[in-house]
């Protein structure tokens, strides 16, 4: 296993201040990046463990923050604050772009080679990001099929992946067809991988907290939406280019 260095960085954003997770590889030299993005609740240490992992890859990755330091632990306070930011495509960039600005200013990052990965509201923030044009290497998302404002997705200039439970009620079938279509439409190389069974932030393996409907860990799905994740990158962001 490689050494990897962590640190929380502080940093301004929708009138809160953001505390996210920076892990970085071994070595000196500048390295290609992963910008996570964390699912509603907030960033916790699932998040902060899958950026370790990534920078244990060889990524400098940073896991960046949603609520200013808080994770929700009631629903209805989450999805208070969650619902109106996934309506704003603007805020939910302006977020994104923070984020982005600190992990370009990290010496060890290539600025000329970042990814952005999201769990539903982070995926949800990726994507605002291709489509405001972001130079990105690839989108990777699980749980967010958003669509966004028409004729935004032709500024997407990277491949595009999504991974979705067949099961999850927030984003239903007819979610994942308007999503398709709006990548189809704008010409962009997406994917869709639909994991049987699985059901919303399927991911997560906390997630049983929640009184959320439709809401379950899949640990066999989880596992496997992770894998197509580090594939997505390695296609798309190579360790060794």
């Amino acid at each position: 296993m490689t050494t990897v260095t962590t640190r929380t960085v502080a940093y301004p954003a929708d009138g809160l201040t953001m505390l996210g997770h920076l892990a970085l590889p071994a070595g000196t030299g500048p390295r290609p990046a992963v910008l996570l993005g964390p699912e509603g609740p907030g960033l916790n240490d699932v998040q902060r463990h899958r950026a370790d992992a990534l920078a244990e890859l060889g990524y400098v990755a940073l896991a960046f923050d949603l609520h200013g330091g808080r994770w929700f632990t009631d629903p209805q306070e989450m999805l208070a604050r969650v619902t109106p930011l996934l309506a704003d495509p603007d805020r939910m960039r302006d977020i994104g772009h923070a984020a982005l600005d600190v992990l370009r200013a990290e010496p060890r990052t290539d600025p000329d080679r970042i990814a952005a990965i999201g769990y539903g509201t982070g995926g949800a923030i990726a994507l605002e990001l291709g489509r405001a044009g972001v130079d990105l290497r690839a989108i990777g998302t699980v749980n967010a099929v958003t669509t966004g404002r028409p004729g935004e997705a032709a500024r997407i200039r990277c491949p595009v992946w999504a991974g979705v439970g067949s099961e999850d009620p927030i984003m239903p079938p007819e979610q994942r067809e308007a999503f398709t279509a709006e990548m189809q439409a704008a010409g962009v190389d997406w994917r869709l991988v639909v994991y049987g069974g699985a059901e919303h932030a399927f991911h997560h393996p906390s997630v049983e907290h929640t009184v959320l409907p439709g809401v379950r860990h899949h640990p066999l799905h989880a596992e496997r939406a992770w894998r197509d994740i580090v594939n997505l990158l390695a296609e798309c962001l190579p360790l060794t280019e």
